[in-house]
């Protein structure tokens, strides 16, 4: 198969200058305010974006270092990556869905941002309860430590 190349869109506005203390998850960050700047040339695309009160971004997790295997925030068990959250994966995406406060021109004004200042974004979805929420009925190894999440910032282990 032939690379994938992806070009980003804009860039993500955070507190968080460095890894080391940045929340693990939007749920970690609540009331978390930053800025998703998106570039001019895409700035239409944001057309009728101001009716979602939350948004999917995509980004590009660009200080993350690759592993297959990582001891995630959350246990102290290595763990295969795709049994994770981890930002240490082959393809470093990510994703964090964030409330959107207001827009004005390509600057979306965001809260419960978990996402380091610099961050390449790569797309923006609106959020769908009906659509993106679902029932589980098992979260793996996480059901012994999900509780650990409001404590839970990074460590800065996981980066170059």
């Amino acid at each position: 198969m032939d690379e994938i190349k992806y070009k980003p869109i804009g860039i993500i506005h955070s507190p968080f200058k460095k890894p080391k203390g940045t929340p693990r998850q939007p749920t970690a960050a609540k009331g978390i305010d930053g800025k998703v700047e998106v570039f001019p040339e895409y700035a239409e695309g944001l057309k009728d974006v101001e009716g979602f009160s939350h948004i999917i971004l995509v980004c590009h997790l660009h200080l993350s270092k690759p592993s297959l295997k990582v001891k995630p925030f959350m246990d102290e068990q290595m763990r295969g990556v795709f049994a994770t959250r981890s930002p240490s994966r082959p393809n470093p995406i990510g994703i964090s869905i964030v409330r959107l406060v207001k827009i004005e021109e390509n600057i979306l004004h965001v809260q419960d941002l978990d996402i380091i200042d610099g961050t390449p974004l790569l797309d923006i979805k609106p959020y769908v309860g009906e659509f993106d929420a679902k029932e589980v009925d098992k979260i793996g190894w996480l059901e012994k430590n999900v509780h650990k999440l409001p404590t839970s910032n990074d460590d800065g282990r996981l980066i170059k």
